[in-house]
């Protein structure tokens, strides 16, 4: 997979791969990050490119000291695989 790129002014972190872009799109609130979209084109879906986003944007509120809320469901089904986040979710 491609490098994984924050764009903090847009809220978002992606990928290319193959020629495509995967996103995953967050809302700054109050002490926290809302995931509230993560895309990944079907052309290159079953990678787990999705979980990279997710994961990139858990390290990133865990460094800052921001709480997760995931509001997108690919993230939320993330967080339930992944108690190691459990000290992230507000």
């Amino acid at each position: 997979m491609s490098e994984l790129v924050h764009d903090p002014a847009r809220h978002r972190f992606s990928t290319e791969v193959d020629g495509y872009e995967a996103e995953l799109i967050y809302a700054p609130e109050e002490g926290a990050i809302a995931i509230v979209h993560t895309g990944v084109p079907p052309e290159i879906g079953g990678r787990g490119i999705a979980a990279e986003l997710v994961k990139a944007a858990l390290e990133f509120a865990r460094a800052a000291g921001l709480k997760v809320k995931p509001r997108c469901e690919y993230a939320a089904v993330y967080l339930k695989r992944h108690r190691e986040y459990d000290d992230l979710l507000a």
